[in-house]
């Protein structure tokens, strides 16, 4: 055979492989979608931020619809009804997740809390994080650690005020949620700008971040993972074995340095409690892997949620000058002008709250995909066996039919004792998700993002840089593991 016709045939064999393997009788009580392309189906649909381009689909064929992403049949459900249907009613059938090819490097799938199937395992693994990780009485006691780097944080944009420089927020905010989170787990800072350490690991963490939230052929196409065609799962590789590397050093020092000394006082820290288990309350400990995945999990799920929302809610406030000035009265009225906010303030700063939960109405994403693991119907329609089940909570915050003006920043509609919820039981509200598989880390990230939100409004004054008005900043969002900023807020500071 001649040598250019290699390739040729290639191609040739990949593309009649999908064309066998997507060919089935196609279902007709599946729900409605879009006109599918051949092969490919309704991948072109999707563009580069799908949380926007379902929600378009879905006002043209409903809350509940179905799309062929490739080879993968998948059903997008976004108001509260069909929500309500995939997690509660069939949570039982729904709880199971779509592994990303990138996620099944190094058997994170099948070590890591998100992609765990429900299972003896992962109730262990759920029991573990709600109990010795983010139980009110645990976060209390850690509460002086956060304490500390927000006001490392602080201090860094008094500095700023003084010179007059403007402060990228985000890249503040991911800085100080890193060393919360560093501290929180062993009591170490990752964000030293003078630590090779810790830069190494933020670019590492930034890198995991980017390959997870890409969309990735072999996940429309099984057909075709073991070639790895993007390369996505190869550079995931890269970047998890570098972070689960640091991770098993931190141990090992820690075990040193519990074994050398033996007056050591345990740190109350997530890897003293990982570390230190024993069979409790129908608790087993976790193996190393198992420690080292959990780990790798709290830190790219907490930083990248809690960076997103802080900087979002600084964007809708200096958008609205109005709200930020109704936020700064509260504070100031419930703390008092120079005192600083603590924790157990936020149940007192109802407009904080609303302002926070504002937010995350606005800029939620798409919920990790869930997969069916038996056949089951909603709303009329079947939802066969391995259908990938999205829910676009993105779509869910701006459907007219739950929301009054539902693309304007109104704090207020979440205010008065009829108002929205964030614990997964509301279902016009679910920022956190739902069912069995809503988000073990909610404690904590409320926590954070109201400290950091309200600490940033109360001592400081905000202004927009020169040639930036609350009309013509830039909105613009880039998808992801959640939907962020596609650039930075950039604001100056100002002493009150």
């Amino acid at each position: 055979m001649e040598i250019w016709m290699i390739p040729s045939c290639m191609l040739c064999l990949i593309f009649s492989v999908i064309l066998i393997s997507t060919r089935r009788r196609r279902n007709p009580k599946l729900p409605p979608g879009p006109r599918r392309l051949p092969i490919i189906g309704n991948l072109l649909d999707l563009g580069d931020k799908p949380h926007k381009s379902l929600a378009r689909l879905a006002n043209a064929h409903g809350p509940i619809m179905s799309l062929k992403l490739g080879q993968v049949t998948a059903v997008v459900v976004s108001s509260p009804e069909m929500i309500r249907h995939v997690l509660q009613t069939h949570d039982h059938i729904t709880s199971s997740r779509a592994v990303p090819d990138a996620a099944a490097v190094f058997d994170h799938h099948q070590l890591a809390l998100p992609w765990i199937p429900v299972s003896p395992i992962w109730r262990n693994i759920r029991r573990i994080y709600n109990t010795r990780l983010f139980a009110p009485n645990i976060l209390d006691a850690n509460e002086i650690l956060r304490r500390a780097k927000l006001e490392d944080l602080l201090a860094n944009i008094r500095q700023s005020a003084v010179s007059g420089a403007a402060v990228d927020i985000g890249g503040a905010v991911f800085a100080t949620t890193l060393n919360m989170m560093s501290n929180s787990i062993w009591s170490v800072d990752l964000a030293d700008p003078n630590s090779e350490m810790a830069k190494e690991f933020k670019e590492t963490l930034r890198g995991v971040l980017e390959e997870s939230g890409k969309p990735n052929i072999s996940d429309f196409f099984p057909v075709l993972k073991m070639m790895d065609i993007e390369g996505v799962r190869r550079r995931n590789a890269v970047h998890l074995r570098k972070m689960l590397d640091l991770i098993d050093k931190m141990i090992d020092r820690r075990l040193g340095i519990m074994r050398e000394s033996p007056d050591f006082a345990p740190k109350n820290d997530v890897l003293h409690h990982l570390l230190n288990m024993g069979e409790h309350n129908g608790e087993i400990s976790l193996d190393r892997s198992q420690i080292k995945h959990s780990i790798l999990v709290l830190f790219i799920a907490g930083i990248d949620t809690t960076t997103a929302m802080v900087q979002w809610t600084m964007t809708y406030l200096l958008k609205d000058p109005k709200s930020m000035s109704k936020a700064k009265e509260e504070l100031q009225r419930v703390i008092g002008k120079g005192n600083p906010m603590e924790e157990s303030d936020i149940d007192k700063l109802p407009y904080l709250q609303a302002i926070v939960k504002e937010t995350m109405r606005l800029q939620s994403s798409l919920l990790l995909p869930r997969r069916a693991e038996e056949e089951l119907t909603i709303g009329g329609f079947t939802i066969p066996k391995g259908t990938q089940i999205m829910v676009n909570t993105w779509a869910l915050g701006r459907d007219p039919n739950v929301w009054e003006n539902p693309n304007s920043f109104r704090p207020e509609r979440f205010l008065g004792s009829g108002s929205a919820h964030a614990k997964g039981r509301n279902f016009e509200f679910i920022p956190f998700g739902g069912g069995r598989r809503i988000c073990p880390g909610q404690p904590l990230a409320v926590r954070v993002m109201h400290l950091m939100v309200g600490s940033l409004v109360h001592w400081f004054d905000w202004k927009l840089e020169d040639g930036t008005t609350p009309q013509n900043l830039n909105m613009d969002d880039k998808f992801g593991i959640t939907v962020k900023k596609a650039h930075s807020l950039l604001a100056v500071p100002l002493l009150t």
